[in-house]
């Protein structure tokens, strides 16, 4: 399972005291790139290959509140994939530090080639990294209209 123990900072509150809403994005992202990156593939990486991870559309599911400076755990799984791997379902969860959950941030995607402007196939060393992830129980195919 690949973690990250993040915190709630300053700037990740709301008007209510809480994690605001793009805060946890943000953390999700963060997550994702720290993934890439401890598998081969930081961001140097990426422009060198000109290609890069898109987020079509995600799914926030929020179940406790985060509060200032208060620390969690950021999983990262993989909940779909296309047979080429172009694109992609992550998921994240948001774990408090008593264990309970907090929110689960689900992002679909895919791998952006920057000169044919369109996705595609990432290179096999990349599609391994996102392989490695653990399935979610709820794990689906994803086909190219995704």
């Amino acid at each position: 399972m690949f973690e990250k123990v993040l915190f709630a900072g300053w700037g990740d509150m709301d008007f209510n005291a809480h994690m605001r809403n793009t805060a946890y994005l943000d953390k999700a992202g963060d997550v994702r790139m720290l993934f890439f990156a401890e598998h081969g593939f930081p961001v140097s990486e990426f422009v060198r290959l000109r290609i890069g991870p898109v987020v079509r559309r995600d799914e926030v599911e929020y179940l406790r509140e985060i509060g200032l400076l208060e620390s969690f755990r950021v999983t990262l799984s993989l909940a779909g994939q296309s047979e080429d791997g172009s694109r992609f379902l992550l998921r994240n969860e948001f774990i408090k530090e008593d264990g309970r959950p907090a929110a689960r941030v689900t992002s679909l995607g895919g791998w952006l080639d920057q000169a044919a402007r369109k996705l595609s196939a990432p290179p096999p060393d990349l599609l391994a990294a996102l392989r490695s992830l653990p399935r979610t129980e709820d794990f689906q195919e994803l086909t190219a209209r995704s």
